[in-house]
């Protein structure tokens, strides 16, 4: 039998409702694919407020060497804790175990009713650069010394205009944290076999950081991909590469993957245009219960639900378990495990294609029944 350990977190909030949901068919979609012949194995890590309560700390040492040393993981939401000492527990896990590549697929399932007009056209793969940019986290509060005293040194130091009583905070982009993200990019999209990579920056007016996001994107294209890709203009020259670099300024692709999504397949860009544009893509096509994600260092893939952990529901079975279980196809297509992935997708699509959803997607179907977070994992699994 050929097995594979997948490292856990629960995760807070709904965390515990939409495993529950989840796991099952993750089990039952790999024993339907393979006869018993492979199997995953699973071990419990403690993050977040079940990990404080047994430890009385929030990320456990125990639990950051396991994941150091681990290759597979995926994880429910966490909650950052209040008056703690982390920024954001989802933040604190990416930087340590330098997850720099946040990558979440978009795509539409029939039965879903959309607020654009050709939702099916919309299939897409965004990589987002997960350590750097303004979620570095280097900032400092107005009027705080530290803002004063950086202010001092931009004002009679560098000569910039900036107001004595400005909050700072600092962009960092370096030439290697941009071009290990749109290498990633790139090596799936001739994995995959997909036609594009646009890259998305705002390097009109941010020349330095986000211009210098898309030159070094170019860059590794044609220093490490030239056999596979092609520039537009080479494109538009007659030329026959299977995939074609190119790059949109951020607020102009938000209109672009609206009105002519077909034009965009992988999109790869810095971290605070990344998380905007991934969940303006997701609510094109049923919102943030459907969207899976990954973020991955060279070493461990860690696949979690795109969500919060929506405290105001957490209990109540009405969160949706779909996201994480979408996620858990990811990370079945990563290990190569294909055939038990597409048998989750063709049962997400039947389940919601029959009305009986939970309630975020009930409001978006015409006539649907709404169901529980328990029952809408157990269609699912029963429709594999």
């Amino acid at each position: 039998m050929q097995t594979r350990t997948v490292l856990w977190i629960e995760g807070d909030g709904i965390g515990p409702e939409v495993w529950a949901g989840a796991r099952p068919v993750l089990d039952a979609a790999v024993e339907k694919a393979y006869g018993g012949e492979r199997k995953l194995e699973w071990k419990e890590l403690l993050a977040g407020k079940k990990a404080f309560e047994a430890t009385g700390e929030y990320l456990p040492q125990e639990t950051m060497d396991a994941l150091r040393g681990g290759d597979l993981a995926m994880k429910g939401p966490l909650e950052t804790p209040v008056g703690g000492g982390y920024r954001s527990l989802n933040v604190t896990l990416r930087q340590v175990l330098d997850l720099y590549a946040c990558i979440r697929p978009v795509r539409y399932f029939q039965g879903i009713q959309s607020p654009v007009k050709h939702p099916e056209k919309v299939d897409m793969v965004v990589f987002r650069e997960n350590t750097e940019d303004v979620y570095a986290g280097i900032e400092w509060a107005s009027g705080s010394d530290e803002a004063k005293r950086v202010i001092s040194f931009l004002r009679d130091e560098m000569g910039a205009a900036v107001d004595a009583s400005a909050g700072v905070g600092v962009k960092p982009i370096t030439p290697g944290g941009s071009k290990r993200l749109v290498r990633k990019a790139l090596q799936y999209a001739v994995e995959r076999d997909r036609s594009s990579v646009t890259l998305s920056h705002k390097g009109n007016i941010m020349k330095f950081t986000e211009g210098a996001f898309r030159a070094w994107g170019y860059e590794v294209a044609a220093d490490e991909f030239a056999d596979k890709v092609m520039t537009e203009q080479e494109a538009n020259e007659g030329g026959s590469k299977p995939i074609v670099i190119k790059d949109r300024i951020a607020d102009a692709l938000f209109q672009q993957v609206l009105m002519y999504p077909e034009q965009y397949d992988v999109i790869a860009t810095t971290n605070l245009n990344g998380d905007y544009i991934s969940d303006a893509l997701a609510a094109q096509v049923g919102g943030l219960g459907l969207a899976p994600g990954v973020n991955m260092s060279d070493e461990i893939a860690f696949f979690e639900a795109t969500h919060g952990t929506a405290p105001t529901i957490a209990g109540k079975d009405l969160a949706n378990p779909g996201s994480l279980i979408l996620s858990g196809a990811m990370l079945l297509e990563h290990i190569g495990w294909d055939e038990a992935a597409k048998l989750i997708h063709a049962s997400v699509e039947k389940v919601l294609s029959g009305g009986r959803v939970t309630v975020d997607l009930a409001g978006q179907i015409e006539g649907a029944e709404q169901v529980g977070c328990k029952e809408f994992g157990q269609l699912i699994g029963e429709n594999l």
